[in-house]
């Protein structure tokens, strides 16, 4: 999918004061909008010379700059072959021994810089000074001797005036040197840009003559990076991923607790990521599964950002460059290639391997960069019935670390031990005695039902847990991104209607859009299903795409102009939907919501002022284009938003629960816990009692900070640090039992005579593995997956490869596979005959299969391959145009 105009609707930065900052503009960027945006730029600035006179494009952007321009800064941070020499050459010749010291720049008494890991805001490095020629630049670390000791960044804090924090790159070089005595060296911008010039140029540069300033550091430290024991857990999610570790006082030889640092000794840590205000603002402990391509001039060396900077409008307005959000669902495809283009119309290739790859990095980077140290070993929570999957995708594209498989908790059981371990934690438990729990998952793109029978016993030197789970149900097509779509679906239909220049939309009202009463919607539902309750608003949302089009790939065949206004639309509303959904079910009090252009101070409590640092919408009117940058003035309230997702939520709820309730099993459940981001709506609740009237349903928000990450969206990586922690440390004895569905389908293959071959028969416990042969120079094998019905509905390809084969006896085999592959079954095996043996997985979500070959007299043991028996993880892309 190419890159999207992406707007973001957010509080802009202000001062102590609580003034908004000016906005700053570069040039690329005004480059890249339209005349329009220009000159709403104009107004919204209160440019008088760019909105009075009907100036051209050229003369706006001159005008824009002239008042609001950012300076653009040539920062050296990547590493560079021969630059860091060329530098110090040109150090050495122009250092002055008597260079007077700078007593108008404060820099922190200490410093600790880390080899391999970056330097950032988080550090908290604080420079501070008046001086009129200090800006965001380069900074040079060097030695009483005026030897080069290492390149930093000093970057200005746009919150606070005369202040700037010290940055550097991970792989940025380093050195420590005999002497001790060092410095910081600030340059002035010519300084900087020709330092800049000389470390990632190759040309020869006319003579300098240094005049930076020189600050000493009372004590500069520079370490080595330790790799530590401790388990880095990721929760990749569909919309959001976190992370965390449980570190405690010997996670690494000598911790940095220092004022600098973020760590808490004996304690979960987790990762905190820019929030949407960028580096400058506030950090938070979640991170939007998002990756923009910044730079792929260099097919070998592609730049990607993520998370918020990904998304954020200010960066990547009216760009081309492509943004890929929902990649949880690569799992099963993860190898696939996928074109790529920045917002210059570089365009280059790359695997979805090394896109994935570069995102687990940049969350594994930020870890070590606000715990100082390496991670080597990995836990990723994921699906139950895609787990293999998972670990298996980890594991290949991320060669240098050790992914958790022994240990690895699903997120459903992730989700229950958290409980758990509040329980043990409170002493609430009665000792010996069976509990049955419930827990309903619905994060950002799936739902998922687990049940748990578990007993908690007190033993002599641990706690005793016996757990038996089981995965009762899901759904890979209803998150928390179909609520943001009903939302956007709504707001579309309204703002369609207010821009129409005639009434062509008539019936915008949520009433006469749903068209039943929020009491009889959920017996709407069982009666003619969910579909018939949003008919009227699906027909009201296609006649609205006439209006404000959204789907932009019905125009990838149109003008380039008119297939950005499109994909503008649809990110533009998306992003209100999403902060729209956001607002009015994180933070409770309100039940309004409308958009301004700036912040404004309101004095009704209950409404939220959604301010958008852009608005520009293209409407279609007698067939063309035309643009809206007013916004509407429309309201929008907490119980229209509640009667579009109601029959939703209570649909998803009825699939998973009506079975048990039809069979009287809801009452052995003590515990009906509700997690993930999306169960905070109180309709969800509201749903659950329908069914389970009076129960006791775990679903509260936790107090303390109801502008930060949700706890609900925290309870599963929490449950997984804990549980690793708790095994680590010695103070649980856990028995997990994952009790097996029944296999719904059968696999085969067809032998050389045209004879079909079972090799696991559908429900059959005891035939859950089989074999077939083929010559040695074969290289595919089909198998087919058949459901119960008989219906095809999978083929399966082995791809052999003859130099993947490794000599091995068969006593090693059976370390690996002993239960799945007899030795009868090997020894049979005849000289250049490689049979292909078939098995279900313990968790049997799927089948693996494993090649043994015999060469020359010896066994050679083949690639284990994993096929799922349901392939997608969803069906549903919101991202891909069609919306």
């Amino acid at each position: 999918m190419n890159g999207p105009y992406t707007y973001r609707l957010l509080n802009p930065p202000t001062d102590q004061k609580n003034v908004r900052f000016t906005a700053k503009y570069t040039r690329a960027e005004l480059e890249q909008m339209t005349t329009f945006q220009l000159r709403g730029i104009c107004d919204k600035e209160r440019l008088v010379e760019g909105f009075a006179n009907r100036l051209a494009r050229e003369e706006l952007i001159r005008v824009i700059l002239r008042f609001r321009s950012a300076e653009e800064h040539l920062l050296i941070t990547r590493p560079n072959p021969g630059g860091f020499e060329r530098m110090e050459s040109a150090l050495q010749r122009n250092w002055n021994d008597r260079r007077q010291e700078s007593g108008g720049i404060r820099v922190p008494a200490k410093i600790t810089l880390y080899q391999g890991v970056r330097t950032g805001r988080m550090d908290n490095y604080r420079i501070e000074s008046d001086l009129p020629w200090l800006s965001s630049s380069n900074v040079l670390l060097v030695n009483a001797m005026g030897e080069l000791c290492g390149v930093l960044n000093v970057v200005k804090d746009e919150r606070l005036a005369g202040v700037y924090y010290l940055s550097r790159h991970r792989d940025a070089e380093l050195r420590e040197t005999a002497n001790h005595s060092y410095s910081l060296l600030f340059l002035r911008r010519q300084e900087s840009e020709y330092f800049y010039n000389l470390y990632y140029g190759d040309k020869p540069l006319l003579p300098l003559k240094l005049q930076g300033h020189r600050v000493p550091v009372a004590e500069l430290i520079i370490r080595g990076t330790e790799t530590t024991d401790a388990v880095l857990a990721i929760d990749f999610g569909t919309s959001n991923t976190t992370a965390g570790a449980y570190l405690d006082s010997s996670y690494v030889t000598a911790p940095d607790t220092g004022m600098s640092s973020t760590v808490q000794l004996n304690a979960i840590n987790y990762v905190s990521f820019p929030g949407p205000a960028g580096a400058e603002g506030d950090w938070i402990e979640v991170l939007p599964t998002a990756i923009r391509v910044a730079d792929c001039t260099n097919p070998e060396h592609i730049v990607y950002v993520f998370g918020e900077e990904a998304l954020r409008g200010t960066d990547v307005a009216g760009s081309r460059a492509t943004v890929f959000r929902g990649i949880k669902r690569w799992v099963n495809d993860y190898k696939r290639i996928e074109e790529l283009m920045d917002s210059e119309g570089n365009t280059a290739t790359a695997s979805r391997c090394d896109i994935l790859a570069a995102f687990i990095r940049y969350v594994i980077g930020t870890a070590e960069q606000q715990f100082k140290c390496r991670f080597r070993n990995l836990h990723f929570s994921a699906p139950v019935k895609l787990q293999p999957q998972f670990i298996e995708m980890f594991t290949d594209i991320l060669p240098d670390y050790r992914i958790e498989a022994e240990d690895a908790l699903d997120e459903g059981l992730a989700v229950l031990y958290n409980t758990l371990a509040d329980q043990m934690e409170r002493g609430t438990f009665a000792d010996g005695e069976e509990y049955q729990a419930l827990v309903i998952d619905c994060g950002g793109g799936t739902t998922d039902l687990s049940s748990c029978r578990f007993r908690i016993e007190d033993g002599r030197i641990a706690y005793k847990l016996d757990i038996h789970t089981t995965y009762e149900n899901g759904d890979t097509n209803f998150g928390g991104n179909n609520l943001t779509y009903r939302i956007m679906q709504f707001m579309k239909i309204v703002f369609a209607g207010y821009y129409a220049a005639e009434t062509r939309l008539p019936d915008t009202d949520i009433d006469a859009l749903i068209g039943i009463p929020s009491g009889d919607l959920y017996r709407h539902v069982d009666e003619f299903d969910v579909d018939a309750v949003y008919a009227g608003l699906e027909e009201r949302y296609r006649e609205a795409e006439a209006i404000l089009p959204t789907a932009f790939k019905r125009y990838e065949h149109a003008t380039r102009d008119e297939y950005q206004r499109v994909l503008s639309n649809f990110h533009l509303l998306w992003s209100a939907a999403e902060n729209m959904k956001k607002e009015f079910f994180l933070r409770t009090g309100i039940l309004r919501s409308r958009f301004e252009s700036e912040q404004v101070l309101s004095a009704e409590s209950d409404l939220n002022i959604a301010v958008l640092d852009r608005w520009l919408v293209s409407v279609i009117e007698n067939g063309r284009f035309r643009d809206e940058y007013g916004l509407p003035d429309v309201v929008f309230n907490i119980r229209e938003i509640q009667l579009l997702l109601k029959a939703d939520i209570y649909n998803i709820v009825r699939k998973f629960l009506d079975d048990f309730y039809q069979e009287g099993r809801l009452q052995d459940y003590s515990i009906i816990k509700l997690t993930g981001q999306s169960c905070r709506i109180d309709v969800f609740r509201e749903a659950l009692k329908e069914f389970v009237p009076g129960r006791s349903i775990e679903f509260r928000q936790k107090a303390e900070d109801l502008s930060r990450v949700p706890e609900l969206k925290m309870a599963c990586l929490r449950g997984a640090i804990r549980y690793l922690n708790a095994k680590k440390m010695g103070t649980i004895e856990p028995v997990i039992t994952n009790h097996i569905p029944a296999i719904p389908y059968t696999v085969s293959a067809w032998t050389h005579t045209g004879r079909e071959k079972e090799l696991i028969a559908s429900l059959e416990s005891n035939r859950v593995r089989g074999s077939i042969s083929r010559p040695s120079h074969a290289a595919e094998v089909e198998f087919f997956l058949t459901a119960s019905g008989g219906k095809l509905r999978q083929r399966h390809v082995y791809r052999s490869r003859p130099e993947a084969f490794e000599p091995m006896p068969y006593e090693e085999i059976a370390v690996l596979y002993g239960r799945d592959i007899p030795q009868d079954d090997t020894d049979s095996i005849r000289n250049e005959e490689t049979k292909y043996f078939v098995f279900a997985g313990d968790s049997r979500w799927g089948f693996y299969v494993v090649p043994i070959t015999r060469r020359d007299e010896l066994l050679h043991l083949g690639p284990k391959r994993f096929f799922a028996f349901e392939n997608d993880l969803s069906e549903l892309d919101f991202f891909d145009g069609t919306k």
